[in-house]
């Protein structure tokens, strides 16, 4: 308590400035509609601007969970594109579900090797399976090589073995996809044959003959191309959509019917 009086008598000039310079601002505002309107503006952008900085510093806080969110909705969303019905079938039933999707998230991502691997936090607890496809918000990742009970490896399309049904988006043209093992953002796309027209910046897709993804699923754009003479074909570099250096969130498909596909197409082989 002496502290404090010892403190209002050393400053006690200054405090009765402050004190008298407080009443006269009062008086000054309740008389003039000027001052009381620049007042409550400056004190509406004081009050605006706390909040906004509180909302940013709850919003960063809370950016997990918005992902996590997100990517359930982009889940859903996902399974009902992979599933729409062509409007030139007809199907009695109402099982009309062929891909379930899994998010999930890349937890170690190799780019600058010949045989590129991405380990993902998903697995057997979540039904991943060997041979599933993954894809990003923006393209193909690659396709499910291994797994444990919460973790799976997955074959990126940047492995000098990874080869996968692709076409020109818009027509039935397609051929394979594989790498070079050159250079991590462009992937080289096969056995198109030589009447295709071809132009500089063509988007790449997934084909129908895959068993893995569904089709239309995006790859990338043509770089550049070259006809191989001898054989009548075309080899089309490819700019990857996805920046393969940088992957976070992934989805992993689930065709319902490859099973089957494979177990006829088997049959038929061996007939």
């Amino acid at each position: 308590m002496q502290q404090i009086i010892n403190f209002i008598i050393r400053y006690k000039n200054f405090l009765l400035y402050l004190f008298l310079l407080i009443i006269s601002l009062a008086f000054t505002i309740q008389s003039h509609s000027y001052h009381q309107s620049r007042f409550f503006n400056s004190s509406n952008w004081i009050t605006g601007n706390i909040y906004s900085i509180s909302h940013g510093i709850t919003t960063y806080f809370d950016l997990d969970e918005e992902n996590q969110s997100l990517l359930q909705e982009n889940e859903r969303l996902r399974d009902k594109l992979f599933n729409q019905e062509s409007s030139s079938v007809i199907r009695i039933d109402t099982t009309n579900v062929k891909f379930t999707i899994v998010s999930g998230q890349v937890i170690k991502n190799s780019y600058a090797d010949h045989r590129n691997y991405i380990t993902i936090n998903r697995g057997k607890k979540d039904s991943v399976k060997q041979d599933m496809g993954v894809i990003t918000d923006l393209g193909i990742l690659g396709i499910v090589e291994n797994t444990s009970n919460k973790f799976a490896t997955v074959q990126s399309i940047l492995n000098e073995n990874s080869n996968i049904n692709a076409k020109i988006k818009n027509t039935n043209h397609f051929g394979s996809l594989i790498w070079d093992a050159k250079n991590y953002d462009v992937v080289q796309l096969i056995d198109i044959p030589r009447l295709v027209p071809l132009n500089i910046g063509d988007t790449i897709v997934t084909g129908a003959m895959s068993s893995i993804f569904p089709e239309n699923i995006p790859i990338g754009a043509i770089k550049k191309f070259d006809l191989d003479v001898a054989k009548s074909f075309y080899r089309i570099d490819v700019d990857l959509f996805n920046d393969m250096t940088n992957i976070k969130n992934i989805y992993i498909i689930n065709n319902l019917d490859r099973k089957e596909i494979l177990e006829l197409e088997e049959t038929t082989n061996n007939e």
